[in-house]
């Protein structure tokens, strides 16, 4: 497995000042919610891929400590937030195919994509069959889908439902549980980590989302992702165990891993550190990705 050292950036990240742009798009008859950060048109802009149940809103801790010069979007998926749910059940190989149809309806040929949790799924499958359209990837607090060290039962059973968006008393009760790191001593972070999530939560896509990676694995494509990739997790992460990280960069041919004092949740709550990694990672020149792959972090 590749465990590559990052240097520190050279300018400090500052938290952003910009708007998003936030457009409705309806593609091939589904309606998706999109919000773009503008910025500079000449560096790649970069994707996000959210997790399951949340909403785009969740990315702005990150958002706000990104490069203000980097452009970024954002959107959620069919049945989370204003999007609403689909009409049939959808895998994650026509979730990639309708996330280029939405990069073509603004007119973007090429961006980085970082993905999520189950975002990091779909990441990886967009990584794959959209490989002409994704410079650069980064992997946060992911797996490998239905083939990988799975959580405790007592873990995946609270994943069940969106309960823990619409309950604060509830998500703080079990925030330690499932999501570890500073979140077992301090439940209030998740409450104001997930502040944005307690609208706009549809059972149907909930489940939707769920039954999208049922079966699904990337373990026969990955020897065949050739983007560099960043690969980011928690050492404390009861939902993804980080063993899962080292499976992920032993099969990806140009990676890296980067393991975090934190839980599943640490890009939002470890926010400064983990942004100006991937901003490193995302500005370094390939010579530089290349020669720094096989040393330690």
């Amino acid at each position: 497995v590749a465990v590559a050292e990052m240097k520190d950036s050279q300018v400090p990240l500052r938290p952003s000042l910009r708007e998003p742009e936030f457009r409705t798009l309806t593609i091939d008859g589904q309606v998706i919610q999109t919000a773009v950060e503008r910025g500079d048109r000449r560096k790649t802009p970069l994707l996000l891929m959210n997790g399951i149940g949340a909403r785009l809103e969740l990315f702005q801790p990150l958002v706000d400590q990104l490069d203000d010069s980097r452009e970024i979007i954002r959107f959620d998926v069919p049945g989370v937030g204003a999007s609403p749910a689909p009409r049939r059940p959808y895998r994650l190989p026509g979730m990639a195919r309708l996330v280029g149809k939405m990069l073509d309806s603004f007119g973007y040929d090429r961006v980085d994509v970082l993905g999520i949790s189950w975002g990091g799924g779909l990441a990886q499958q967009f990584a794959f069959t959209q490989k002409s359209r994704c410079r650069r990837l980064v992997l946060v607090s992911t797996a490998t889908g239905a083939i990988m060290v799975p959580a405790h039962p007592r873990v995946l059973s609270k994943m069940v439902t969106p309960r823990r968006y619409r309950d604060p008393d509830y998500l703080q009760n079990i925030a330690g549980e499932i999501y570890g790191g500073a979140m077992r001593h301090d439940p209030q972070i998740a409450s104001e980590a997930l502040r944005a999530q307690r609208s706009g939560h549809n059972q149907r896509g909930y489940f939707m989302q769920l039954g999208a990676g049922c079966g699904w694995t990337s373990i026969p494509f990955l020897p065949f992702v050739k983007q560099e990739t960043l690969i980011l997790t928690g050492d404390d992460d009861p939902l993804i165990p980080t063993c899962n990280a080292t499976i992920l960069g032993s099969l990806i041919p140009n990676s890296r891993v980067h393991i975090f004092h934190d839980g599943h949740l640490g890009i939002l709550t470890d926010g400064p550190d983990l942004a100006h990694r991937i901003e490193d990672f995302l500005s370094a020149p390939n010579a530089e990705l290349v020669s720094t792959r096989k040393t330690r972090d």
